[in-house]
């Protein structure tokens, strides 16, 4: 790493972290809450307003968010705030561990952080996930730097996030066991130095140099914040329950229902790490010719995460995935940069060669995602002079588009040489693969499309929230002059979305209207007559959107790669007013 690099390696690191917090927090409430992230705002909302609800398994976020809307508001922002945070914050982690991985491959993982498509989405999200992996990972930072009391309190705190912390003690710990079996077999090379020029004696007297004493003051910091952090001063001691309650939820989640498969887990994985992956297979490849050991910890974490994430098939499993992935991608990447002044002409030509060809490639794909089906136009090839429809022809494009591809690198390695093919190729992809990673990570924070399909968010937002709310503040306004003074009655609709959005309102939810009684705004199912003893007018609202598995096809999947689009099933709800709020009924009413 050059002197100047290493002047500026603060200011890159906060330059890194100001990125990270441009994709987690531009328009970061915009987008209405979803029925799982409602479920854990609304019961922050509730602490704040002084109750004692039940809490879910992640008390950190839902306490930490409670304070800011018992001082601030309840909003979409703020229920959104916390991971936000937790996710830029996870720039700095390669800091730490510099002296471990090297400064530049560190400071490009920093950068890789804040572009993620899959750590810019988890850090959108209202839940426990980023600040689960943000705590964890700065706990084990400060446990190698000697912090004791500020590692205790941060795994506190990751303790307190839910879930997903018990999944990568579970990573981290099968992989520190199969790391332990594989390094204890004795070897020729039992003493080789490792990249970072220390020997595996010396990494392991590095991990056991702590003694009983100095492992004091990280339990007591550690027992504190549970004990203060998860009651929230003793303000709502249902934190401590729900904490417990974490690891028996995690394993339930082995055994329950879900809509990934693990076939669906990979493709995930692939369509939104492919900088990731293919930089990682680079890295693997010169990693393990080169026997270097570094590489094969992190290809032994990268393979068990990712078959825990598979098997246990929620998307968000696969952050503990993408942390390994994405720093085996910061090594290669590092080696990239490193070229020498005489082979820059040479790899500049190839890059734009395939840079034009992968440019092709992609305008093939996006007209493929327009019209998927075939249905706009036909395309007819003459087969023993006969005129055939060949709907498959602009997959044969992109086939033979790809095959001229490799022949481009093959000749490049045959008449020039290995390397500049190889660098012109890495840089190639590196700059596609880049620009798609940015326009992913845009895609997963929901500002490219509000109602597009991302698989990190496991339920769909409302389609059309915002126009019930202004439906109902209008009907409010007309009939009492203010546009939340008309009380709302729910009925059979379970989505603690709706009773998030309408938090502001007086509302009642129920299971049965009573015939007796015709309240003002109801909002029910998709129902033709409410039964009541008064005149209602409805209108009929797209509230939620089931994924519809079973019909996606491969030009489906074409679809969703340009536009973020898969077939749906809407869910209707009906919004009713009784007829007497609308100024027009009530002239009609005092005529004579």
């Amino acid at each position: 790493m050059n002197s100047r690099l290493l002047k500026n390696e603060g200011w890159l690191y906060w330059l890194a972290f100001l990125i990270a917090l441009g994709f987690r927090l531009i328009q970061l409430g915009a987008s209405p809450l979803t029925d799982s992230e409602a479920t854990l705002a609304l019961q922050a909302l509730h602490i704040a307003q002084g109750k004692a609800p039940l809490l879910a398994p992640q008390p950190g976020y839902i306490l930490l968010t409670s304070i800011f809307f018992a001082v601030i508001n309840s909003t979409n922002f703020l229920a959104r705030f916390v991971p936000a945070i937790a996710g830029s914050a996870l720039v700095f982690v390669p800091y730490f561990f510099r002296e471990k991985i090297k400064p530049k491959p560190a400071l490009v993982l920093a950068f890789l952080f804040a572009i993620d498509p899959g750590l810019v989405a988890l850090s959108r999200q209202a839940g426990g996930t980023m600040l689960a992996v943000a705590s964890l990972l700065f706990a084990w930072a400060m446990w190698r730097h000697q912090r004791t009391v500020l590692a205790g309190v941060l795994a506190g705190l990751a303790l307190l996030s839910g879930t997903s912390l018990w999944a990568g003690l579970l990573v981290l710990g099968l992989t520190g066991l199969f790391l332990r079996e594989m390094e204890a077999r004795p070897t020729a090379n039992a003493e080789s130095k490792l990249e970072d020029g220390s020997s595996a004696h010396d990494a392991q007297s590095t991990n056991s140099q702590f003694t009983f004493t100095q492992y004091r003051p990280a339990i007591f910091a550690l027992v504190l914040t549970l004990l203060f952090g998860g009651t929230l001063f003793f303000l709502s001691p249902n934190g401590l329950s729900a904490w417990l309650s974490a690891l028996p939820a995690y394993l339930t989640g082995w055994t329950s229902a879900a809509a990934m498969t693990p076939g669906r887990i990979l493709l995930a994985f692939a369509l939104y790490e492919p900088l990731g992956i293919f930089l990682a297979l680079l890295a693997l490849i010169r990693g393990y010719r080169r026997k270097s050991r570094r590489v094969i910890r992190l290809s032994l974490w990268l393979a068990v995460a990712l078959l825990l994430a598979v098997f246990y098939r929620q998307t968000s499993e696969l952050v503990w995935a993408i942390i390994p992935l994405l720093t085996l991608a910061a090594f290669e990447l590092a080696q990239v940069f490193e070229m020498q002044a005489e082979e820059r002409v040479e790899v500049g030509v190839v890059v734009v060669a395939l840079l034009i060809l992968l440019a092709y490639i992609w305008f093939d794909v996006s007209k493929i995602g327009l019209d998927p089906h075939g249905q706009l136009a036909s395309t007819f090839l003459p087969f023993f002079g006969k005129n055939v429809e060949v709907k498959a022809a602009p997959y044969i494009v992109l086939l033979g588009a790809f095959l001229i591809l490799i022949l481009c690198i093959s000749f490049v390695a045959f008449g020039w040489s290995a390397r500049t093919a190889w660098l012109g190729m890495s840089w190639a992809f590196v700059l596609v693969l880049g620009a798609y990673t940015i326009a992913a990570a845009w895609s997963s924070s929901g500002i490219r499309a509000q109602n597009g399909v991302e698989f990190w968010i496991p339920d769909q937002p409302p389609v059309q929230g915002k126009l019930l709310l202004s439906t109902i503040d209008d009907i409010s306004e007309f009939s009492l002059g203010h546009a939340r003074a008309q009380p709302v009655t729910v009925m059979g609709v379970d989505s603690p979305a709706l009773e998030w959005a309408l938090r502001d309102r007086q509302v009642e939810i129920v299971s049965t209207l009573d015939p007796q009684v015709a309240p003002a705004i109801v909002i029910t199912p998709m129902i033709t007559d409410l039964g009541l003893p008064a005149a209602y007018r409805g209108q009929d609202f797209t509230w939620r959107q089931t994924l519809q598995w079973q019909g996606i096809t491969a030009p489906d999947w074409m679809r969703w790669l340009v536009y973020r689009q898969l077939p749906k099933e809407n869910e209707t709800i009906v919004l009713w007013a009784r007829d007497d709020l609308f100024p027009d009924a009530r002239g009609t009413s005092q005529q004579p």
